[in-house]
């Protein structure tokens, strides 16, 4: 984007891009999604890879946890549904910025019968513009299961870097496993946008 607002005209521009690329477009969720990322969430496969424990929990607790990341009431955080046309395929999340350090911690999920379409790298390049050129963040940074090779790779892709990594962080099937820590700093996303 980095446009420079010589005009009106320039301003709506930005605007209209902002929040939508060529397949994609982030938008408040509304109810109806609300109970699809919950049964998302809930999937135990697919909660492996989001969450520390595989347990279910009752769903209009899911659903009032998307409400919450989803509410962009404030300063401190930014949610959208991913809808590809008509149809919702994930959801993605900045939360935790403070105005000092002005760091967002960066989250997404992409349902099930989406994954592998390239949804997940466009929804995650859309969201790192939106937070250093909209909300003015000088770093996202994320966490990842060690190993969620698939993640690690498109967040590597999309220009995160790892930083470190918690060692045993979570248990699943009978042992420990790390956690991978990843972040992107202005700087670096403007060098390589250009």
């Amino acid at each position: 984007m980095n446009i420079d607002f010589a005009s009106s005209q320039d301003a709506l521009a930005y605007g209209a891009a902002l929040l939508r690329s060529d397949r994609i477009r982030f938008v408040q969720a509304e109810e109806s999604h609300l109970q699809q990322l919950a049964e998302w969430w809930q999937s135990p496969e697919w909660a492996t890879l989001q969450q520390d424990v595989v347990r279910p929990q009752p769903v209009p607790q899911t659903v009032e946890q998307f409400r919450g990341w989803s509410k962009n009431d404030g300063p401190g955080s930014a949610g959208f549904a991913i809808m590809a046309g008509d149809e919702l395929v994930g959801h993605i999340t900045l939360w935790g910025i403070t105005p000092r350090e002005r760091i967002g911690t960066f989250a997404i999920i992409i349902g099930p019968d989406h994954v592998g379409q390239g949804y997940g790298p466009e929804a995650t390049n859309l969201m790192i513009d939106y937070g250093f050129l909209e909300l003015g963040l000088n770093k996202i940074e994320l966490q990842v299961w060690a190993f969620n090779d698939r993640a690690i790779r498109s967040y590597e892709r999309c220009g995160f870097v790892r930083e470190g990594v918690r060692r045993a962080a979570t248990f699943h099937d009978g042992r420990f496993h790390d956690q991978v820590l990843m972040g992107m700093l202005a700087q670096e996303f403007f060098a390589q946008r250009g």
